[in-house]
């Protein structure tokens, strides 16, 4: 992308996902997550990442502290 200096940033994670997960591709018809059986349901497909990604690491902070 133009005007990025390093590869690492956050705005390239957030494009990955809008690929991936929310944006339609244009010669399948769904997303690529989708077409993998991947489905992200509700609404506002952000906010249900976003909330998949907080349990998730509650999940695994859970698990390391019973440890």
């Amino acid at each position: 992308m133009r005007g990025l200096k390093t590869a690492d940033t956050e705005i390239l994670q957030g494009c990955q996902l809008y690929h991936n997960f929310i944006r339609e591709h244009q010669a399948l018809g769904k997303t690529p997550a989708e077409a993998c059986r991947i489905t992200v349901q509700g609404n506002n497909k952000w906010i249900t990442l976003i909330q998949n990604a907080q349990q998730t690491k509650s999940n695994r902070e859970l698990k390391q502290s019973q440890r």
